[in-house]
């Protein structure tokens, strides 16, 4: 039976949530958590492993997916795409926290239409943005430091041995689909892969990064005033990085769009790794000066994934040393605490450069 201190992991087996609940559980050992998914078995193996925890099936296309857990829980985290936004409905008119990283920018505002005509009982955290919010997290952190947001360049390394689950594949999968981006306070519309852009990390590789839909660029300039953002990746093999804008200009990502098409274009986009390095950087201009953030996780993008996650429970639970939000839709770059974000990467192995030297204030 849940309990009104369980915290759910919807998807908590997957490759994003086993390394959350396993973060959680380090971290919060009191904490109760329910791995839920679609099938119980290796939901309850996990939190066999785990302790204090319990399994479930659940599934997230009924009409209210919380009500198989018998009761109120303290919070539901969604790590798997939630299509037809039940379980995002359901714990808003449950009351029940909700922190959701799996939506790319259209799914974030078709969140909130959703969301204003019920308004939620409880926080909702939409952390979707890159690494679970991690990038405008950080932003938001750095910019009472350089000023009014002037522009944010977002540069990803995106390594191919690394692990990627069947979300993360959903995500990536819509290269051929052109999106929204704000340049200098006004709104256009860029398809992904174009736009390339340079790169340098503090390894001395250099990266090529084209540009690739992610939230932050519309909730940037939303929440901060941001008034332009662009997010690019590119893999750190230039040959494979090369190879996907190429089928960009010629057309060929768009015509895989069709669903029958599907499995053919994700064969394409997948990789096969079990490792590897994830690694970004910012660099953030505003009216007093300029700084660049870097971010390096040796363990890889699936698990600096969990560590914005574990942010935003922590965030979501008021376990950051500050109350909980209350009710409302909230994202990453609302009140962001610095000394505590900083502390927990660090304490999760993740490198954290922020390049104080480039502030300087405006004469």
């Amino acid at each position: 039976m849940v309990t009104e201190e369980s915290v759910v992991l919807v998807g908590g087996y997957g490759v994003v949530g086993l390394r959350l609940a396993s973060l959680l559980r380090e971290r919060h050992p009191e904490l109760p958590l329910i791995i839920a998914g679609r099938r119980s078995e290796p939901a309850q193996a996990l939190a066999e492993r785990l302790g204090r925890a319990r399994g479930v099936a659940l599934d997230i296309r009924a009409p209210s997916p919380l009500s198989v857990l018998g009761g109120r829980p303290r919070a539901v985290v969604s790590l798997v795409n939630d299509p037809e936004d039940h379980l995002m409905m359901s714990a808003a008119r449950d009351a029940v926290p909700l922190l959701d990283i799996t939506r790319w920018t259209s799914r974030v505002r078709a969140a909130l239409m959703r969301l204003s005509g019920t308004p939620p009982r409880a926080p909702v955290l939409l952390g979707s943005a890159w690494m679970a919010g991690l990038v405008p997290r950080m932003v938001a952190m750095v910019a009472p430091r350089v000023g009014a947001l002037e522009r944010v360049d977002v540069g990803i390394r995106f390594a191919l041995a690394d692990a990627a689950g069947p979300d993360s594949l959903e995500y990536v999968d819509r290269l051929g689909l052109s999106f929204d981006v704000t340049e200098e306070g006004r709104e256009r519309q860029v398809l992904p892969l174009t736009d390339g852009r340079r790169v340098t990390f503090s390894d001395g590789r250099s990266t090529r990064v084209y540009r690739l839909d992610t939230p932050e660029q519309a909730t940037l300039p939303a929440v901060l005033g941001a008034r332009s953002v662009a997010t690019r990746l590119g893999y750190d093999s230039g040959s494979a990085t090369w190879t996907m804008v190429l089928l960009q200009r010629l057309g060929i990502l768009r015509l895989l769009q069709h669903p029958r098409l599907t499995p053919l274009r994700r064969s394409l986009l997948a990789t096969q790794g079990t490792g590897g390095e994830a690694a970004w950087l910012a660099d953030v201009e505003g009216a007093k000066g300029h700084t660049r953030i870097e971010v390096v996780d040796p363990k890889g993008q699936a698990h600096l994934t969990a560590v914005g996650a574990l942010l935003g429970v922590e965030r979501l639970l008021g376990l950051d040393g500050a109350p909980p939000p209350p009710p409302g839709v909230w994202f990453p770059e609302h009140e962001p605490r610095a000394d505590e974000t900083l502390a927990t990467l660090r304490a999760c192995g993740v490198q954290v450069s922020i390049d104080e030297a480039r502030v300087k204030e405006a004469a």
